[in-house]
């Protein structure tokens, strides 16, 4: 099928003309793959229904235990200081927020008795607060109960700038008042069209009061509950070895109807991406497997072996590249990568310009991803209404070659391209993985090209995306030239998201580089449109000024997009999982069965 005709058949979809079965069909038959074809429909802006599934079990317990693997192991379970999606789960599956998001963006209550709107009057008209009412009879892992206190003391303790939490940007900026025990507000300093933030999701999560109100501020890390949380989840917390294990019993007195069905979690830490997929497709040791990033043929002979299968989670994770703009490897007043240092050729925009034209993002996809990934010049990527159609990929080395010349870095005997003494010799960390390592290849052998010279280098993931403020390693630190990884989108809306590249995000010592701005770029412009942004409550101004960040942060070349991500995972095929391309993996743990 040529390219006009499969642009036709997604234009018929989007008219109502043909079926969206009909469009996966017709693909499969020209060679495509079903999660491909989906993945097309979603990146023309077609939506895609992902109903739960019922959840079945009629009474708790029963179900044995359930063994889950995660090849970046958790670090700590202190869902504020979770600075990586992997200690965000290990906390998860302790605490609870008062919402999560489903797969078609829409908000479902945990620890809420009920989602506010307008009509139940939880949501005010004048867009300053929202109102939450709070389950009733929810108790703590201690038989403590779950009260309003517990919501105003999250907040004043994640807002705390001594307590050096990483959602402190969820909470600083609201007021969270008591209404009465099972009550409470939450309110704006100006009209704010999206609300759910504050307790919702992957950061929303609450801690008790009474567990850990002794340790805010200056002694947040001291805290024991950091590593030995009590929560309200499915799971009550028997032993955590970090990078290594976590692991729980079923709570006996959780808050919902014939929940948890599962005896036990074991989440087991380390090991690769490739091995995780290899003990739930093919061997069954675990059912259940995170981040599957693995080249596309290699999980497709595994699901082969029977035991398990690929699950594949439209979402707006992108893997993407981090020019470093400062400089890593002299310190200014005590502090390498400090925001008063200049990197000596990552400040030069001819040179980002350079380097984004030596990405070859259709080769990573064709020959890497496959169904698991697609090439993108951008950022921001889902949901499609927040998408910019004004940037395109372009992998061109002569071009690169051209304004290197151009920019007075030139080649030296050895074909190093050298400006002022100072050679193009950068080192370019990521995870240990499979695919990262053979992506850092591509970018290597293109870089050769124009005479930039690149030393690879791979951290264990345990440590690269560790919170530890000791280890020189994390990629919140940032210590090097160049880095790549892959962030992820949290909610359905990109706020949150988007706000990794205002000033006041930027990683340093003093917030323990707990700052999301990683890549330490700044611009005013990006800084007045994100506060115009998070204002704005007309949704179509308020989409276009979001594609207005995309583009300025790509466009200066700071960081580099590659490819958009769905979320891949391995399940066994008898286990029935709930998932969400907006939240964390384990955001419906609760709904979590075997079928017999």
């Amino acid at each position: 099928m040529q390219e006009k005709q499969i642009r036709d058949a997604i234009e018929q979809v989007k008219s109502g003309d043909m079926p969206r079965r009909a469009f996966i069909e017709a693909m499969v038959g020209v060679g495509l793959t079903a999660p491909m074809a989906s993945m097309m429909l979603m990146h023309a802006g077609v939506a895609q229904a992902q109903p739960s599934p019922v959840y079945k079990p009629t009474k708790k317990g029963g179900g044995g235990a359930l063994k889950v693997l995660w090849w970046q192991g958790a670090t700590l379970l202190q869902p504020h200081f979770a600075n990586g999606t992997k200690d965000q789960e290990g906390s998860r599956i302790f605490y609870e927020p008062l919402a999560v998001w489903d797969n078609d963006g829409n908000l479902v209550p945990i620890l809420a008795a009920e989602i506010p709107t307008r009509e139940n009057g939880g949501v005010a008209a004048d867009g300053k607060s929202v109102t939450w009412k709070l389950k009733r009879n929810v108790t703590w892992h201690d038989g403590k109960p779950f009260t309003a206190d517990d919501c105003v003391f999250t907040w004043e303790y994640a807002k705390d700038p001594a307590t050096a939490a990483v959602t402190i940007a969820v909470f600083k900026d609201v007021v969270v008042t008591k209404v009465d025990n099972y009550t409470v507000k939450v309110a704006f300093q100006k009209p704010t069209p999206f609300w759910a933030t504050a307790f919702v999701a992957a950061e929303g999560m609450i801690i008790p009061k009474h567990v850990f109100a002794p340790y805010i501020g200056g002694k947040s890390r001291d805290a024991p509950g950091n590593l030995k949380p009590v929560g309200t989840g499915p799971y009550k917390f028997v032993d955590f070895k970090p990078g290594d294990l976590v692991s729980g019993v079923a709570y006996d007195k959780y808050h919902m109807p014939n929940r948890p069905f599962f005896d036990s979690i074991e989440m087991k830490g380390g090991g690769d991406a490739a091995s995780a997929a290899r003990a739930v497709l093919q061997t069954g040791e675990y059912e259940y497997a995170w981040n599957l990033q693995v080249e596309d043929e290699v999980l497709k002979r595994m699901e082969d072996g029977g035991k398990g299968r690929a699950h594949i989670i439209p979402s707006g994770d992108i893997e993407f590249i981090q020019l470093n703009l400062t400089d890593p490897w002299n310190e200014v007043e005590g502090e390498r990568a400090s925001i008063k240092s200049k990197h000596f050729a990552f400040t030069d925009p001819a040179v980002r310009e350079a380097m984004a034209l030596l990405a070859d993002r259709q080769s990573i996809q064709q020959f890497i991803y496959g169904r698991t990934g697609i090439a993108t010049p951008n950022f921001l990527n889902n949901p499609a209404k927040y998408r910019s159609n004004n940037l395109k990929m372009e992998f061109n080395v002569d071009k690169a070659n051209a304004i290197l010349d151009g920019a007075g870095w030139k080649k030296g005997a050895d074909g190093i391209r050298e400006k002022g003494g100072k050679k193009m010799k950068f080192v370019f960390q990521t995870s240990v993985n499979g695919i990262r390592q053979k992506e850092q290849a591509v970018i290597k052998g293109a870089c050769q090209k124009a005479g930039i010279d690149l030393e690879l280098k791979s951290v264990t993931a345990s440590v690269f995306f560790s919170s530890d403020v000791a280890n020189p390693d994390t990629y919140g630190k940032f210590w090097c030239d160049m880095q790549m990884y892959t962030t992820t989108q949290t909610q359905p809306d990109p706020e949150r998201f988007m706000n990794q590249y205002v000033t006041e995000e930027i990683s340093s010592k003093a917030n323990k580089w707990q700052g999301r701005n990683i890549a330490r770029w700044r611009s005013d412009e990006y800084d007045r449109t994100f506060k115009m942004a998070e204002g704005e409550l007309d949704p179509v101004k308020r989409a276009a000024l979001f594609i207005k960040l995309n583009d300025l942060v790509c466009k200066d070349n700071a960081i580099i997009p590659l490819i958009s991500r769905p979320r891949v995972r391995g399940a066994g095929n008898k286990l029935v999982t709930t998932l969400s391309g907006w939240d964390l993996d384990f955001s419906q743990l609760q709904n979590w069965y075997r079928e017999a």
